[in-house]
């Protein structure tokens, strides 16, 4: 039975701020233990908004709700989703929800790994290189896709969404230059966009061989994102704001993406991304875990589709200082691959 739940709280610098309104990260990491002793280490992450809001929840309605159940992940897991409706299905709720389902899963995997609990279905993935880069200067964003073409990236992602779009095709004509034909090239608008705006900044850009453009609309905003995939070429991935298995669902259905990026922290955790990872699998869409590549790219060994790991350059919780060697999984620029270590891997400092 569970027997205790502690938060502790960290706020990491980055060392290449996502602009200036976000110059660190935080990470509650959160200690489940159990009446034998036993321990297992989840986490809750935000980088930006709503930190205090989500200890808070932890250290008070969910440890109250946890402590004497019995450690089952799912079941845990259904039962404080029910029991914290009442504060939101999703957002705060869900990333609170986190840190509890993957110290239960930590647990779970006792001494063995998590890729082999869960079931590797492969030994590595091709790493695409991603930055928070909208704010950058065209020299320094020119700069960065080098450094991953350098690194040998399977592709790249960079921001767009500047307030002239002649703006973005500047930048994205210098990195297709800068990283050949032979690289994939992602785009990500981050919601910036509205259905009119979407469609000509598609019409402008896709000439320079998008891979896929990323929330160019609302997340939740089916209707228009349905409409959006109807009438343009270049494939729609989106998920990384979607909180919920019902909002995957809704999205699938509709037919509103080509590419599912559930972030496994958001969603909830292992548990309720395991189930949009089946809910994608029938309708044959393929699932690229959204940041955190420390946890995401440990999950992107077991995916029955294939995938790409997304590693945004220096911001890992390894490249930020918050985790002792040996690290969960290592990158080497082009390929992620895992290392030897019972349960999810991650040694905080």
């Amino acid at each position: 039975m569970i027997r205790d739940l502690k938060v502790t709280p960290h706020t990491a610098r980055l060392p290449r701020p996502w602009g200036p309104d976000v110059p660190v990260n935080h990470v509650l990491v959160v200690e489940i233990t159990l009446d034998d002793g036993r321990t297992g280490t989840g986490f809750s992450w935000t980088p930006q908004i709503g930190a205090r809001a989500v200890r808070a929840l932890l250290e008070h309605d969910i440890r109250d709700a946890v402590i004497g159940l019995d450690p089952h992940p799912e079941v845990v897991w259904d039962r404080l989703w029910r029991h914290l409706r009442e504060a939101g299905p999703g957002g705060i709720t869900t990333v609170a929800l986190a840190g509890v389902d993957l110290a239960l899963w930590d647990l779970r995997c006792g001494e063995l790994g998590l890729v082999d609990v869960l079931g590797r279905r492969r030994d590595s993935v091709p790493v695409y290189g991603s930055g928070v880069n909208l704010h950058y200067s065209l020299e320094e964003l020119v700069a960065q896709a080098g450094r991953w073409k350098s690194a040998g990236c399977a592709g790249v992602k960079i921001k767009v969404g500047r307030p002239d779009l002649r703006e973005d095709v500047e930048r994205v004509a210098a990195v297709r230059e800068v990283i050949g034909q032979d690289t994939l090239l992602m785009i990500d608008a981050n919601q910036r966009w509205d259905l009119h705006r979407a469609r000509r900044a598609v019409a402008a850009l896709a000439p320079y061989g998008l891979h896929w453009l990323e929330e160019p609309l609302p997340a939740d905003d089916v209707p228009a994102q349905v409409e959006l995939r109807r009438s343009v070429d270049v494939p729609i991935a989106v998920g990384e704001n979607v909180y919920t298995v019902y909002g995957f669902r809704d999205l699938l259905a509709a037919g509103a993406c080509d590419v599912a990026q559930p972030n496994v922290v958001r969603v909830g955790g292992i548990t309720p991304f395991l189930r949009i990872v089946e809910l994608a699998r029938t309708y044959d869409v393929p699932v690229y875990p959204h940041l955190l590549p420390d946890l995401s790219g440990q999950l992107a060994l077991t995916l029955p589709l294939p995938c790409m790991a997304e590693d945004v350059e220096d911001a890992s919780f390894a490249a930020l200082g918050l985790l002792a060697e040996p690290y969960p999984v290592d990158v080497d620029g082009a390929t992620l691959r895992v290392g030897e270590h019972r349960g999810l891997g991650l040694r905080w400092r």
